[in-house]
């Protein structure tokens, strides 16, 4: 048997789901684990599946891939776009696209994973494939774990994955060590006294407030962090109001904080509410502000050691000049709750999914044109060949790393 990547590929993308409704992708991904032998383990962490292939004694090697997709109106223009809907966890109607390249994981497990049963000879240990639920909305890994993953399955020996990123097909980027941000996602609710627009004297206006705090909140990075402490404090929703001439009851503030340290991550979330508290305060609000946090991202953490072996075979497979340090990226990622629980090193990479022939203009300039959609866009999309052959020969390359050779 001999899977059709790009087929695949291009049903997914048209086909999308939202997190923890991937019931489609989910048994796609199933009927291919269970067609090449694995054990399969269903509905893990709502719709998540895990398959175990058993081939001697040796090392565990897990292997993740994310399905969920993005409530994002797709805009690519591609004969396989999305034109999929959905109801998000809120009861919205809105738009479905794999904007994150959650297809392009799901298509290279498969194909590796094709590829490793192929090779059974070759290797011994356990193989565990994970094809993971709502990877955006930072929990799917978690509640996998809190179904009872590692009662179902082995604790690995490592956890290995990877993430399709806007820079050139055939590259690839590692680091060992904090690869990418923490994130938390939280809504304030401030409360004011409402009345006519005409008398502001008789009100508490709960939208200069939340107005004096969204722009305090930007010196907490600039005045209050170190000059070495990256962060980033965004405000990204600011809601009050029904009328031009009423002074509403309330108004709500939403908010992104990335960090790459939980020192960092914890003065911060404390600034934002004594920052809001204090200008509640200032305005003699009656009632304090209401504070919900709602996704939470760890910080995704590569263990130096396995990382540096990850690196080299990299490195030895795929040509040392394709192998970059990306960096700490602000983007975040739940991977690392797999790992955590089950105590085992983590290494996470990034591939290149971009045209091939951006590698020049990469190469020189150590950076990429503008105008290439990066992930979240409703333009994404990346280059079918050779991302599939290379982040599915990735994924081969990492397990072999680390499962142990047969015996001869």
């Amino acid at each position: 048997m001999t899977i059709d990547l790009e087929e695949l590929y291009k049903d997914l993308h048209a086909n999308p789901e939202l997190s923890f409704q991937e019931v489609r992708t989910a048994g796609i991904a199933a009927q291919h684990l269970q067609d090449l032998g694995f054990t399969v383990n269903r509905n893990v962490g709502k719709t998540g599946v895990v398959g175990v292939l058993e081939n001697g004694p040796g090392p565990v090697v897990m292997l993740r891939a994310d399905m969920d997709a993005l409530p994002v109106k797709e805009a690519t223009g591609l004969d396989y776009a999305s034109t999929a809907t959905g109801v998000d966890h809120e009861g919205k109607d809105v738009p479905v696209m794999h904007a994150c390249g959650h297809d392009v994981h799901v298509t290279c497990l498969v194909g590796a994973i094709e590829a490793l049963a192929g090779q059974r000879q070759e290797w011994q240990g356990t193989l565990i494939a994970v094809f993971q639920p709502a990877e955006e909305w930072g929990g799917g890994a978690q509640t996998m774990v809190e179904d009872g993953l590692y009662h179902q399955v082995p604790k690995p020996d490592v956890v290995l994955g990877q993430h399709v990123a806007p820079f050139p097909a055939g590259w690839f980027g590692i680091r060992p060590g904090v690869t990418m941000a923490s994130a938390d996602s939280l809504n304030v609710t401030l409360h004011g006294r409402g009345g006519h627009g005409s008398r502001p004297e008789t009100t508490v206006d709960p939208v200069l407030m939340a107005a004096a705090a969204t722009v305090r909140l930007q010196g907490i990075v600039s005045r209050e962090l170190a000059a070495s402490d990256s962060a980033v404090v965004t405000v990204g929703q600011i809601h009050a109001g029904t009328k031009n001439n009423i002074i509403p009851e309330t108004a709500s503030l939403g908010l992104s904080v990335r960090s790459f340290s939980n020192t960092t991550r914890d003065k911060i979330l404390g600034s934002i509410e004594r920052i809001i508290q204090s200008e509640a305060t200032a305005s003699g609000a009656a009632k304090d502000p209401e504070f919900h946090y709602e996704e939470h991202f760890p910080l995704t953490v590569n263990d130096e050691a396995a990382a540096a072996r990850v690196k080299a075979a990299f490195q030895a497979t795929f040509g040392e000049g394709h192998i970059i340090d990306p960096g700490p990226v602000s983007g975040s990622e739940d991977v690392g709750a797999l790992a955590k629980a089950a105590d085992a090193p983590l290494v996470f990479w990034f591939l290149g999914g971009a045209d091939p022939a951006l590698f020049q203009e990469f190469a020189t300039t150590g950076r990429l044109p503008e105008d290439i959609p990066s992930n979240h866009s409703p333009y994404f999309a990346p280059v079918i060949q050779p991302t599939l052959k290379r982040g599915t020969e990735a994924l081969v390359t990492a397990a072999r790393e680390f499962l142990g050779s047969a015996p001869s």
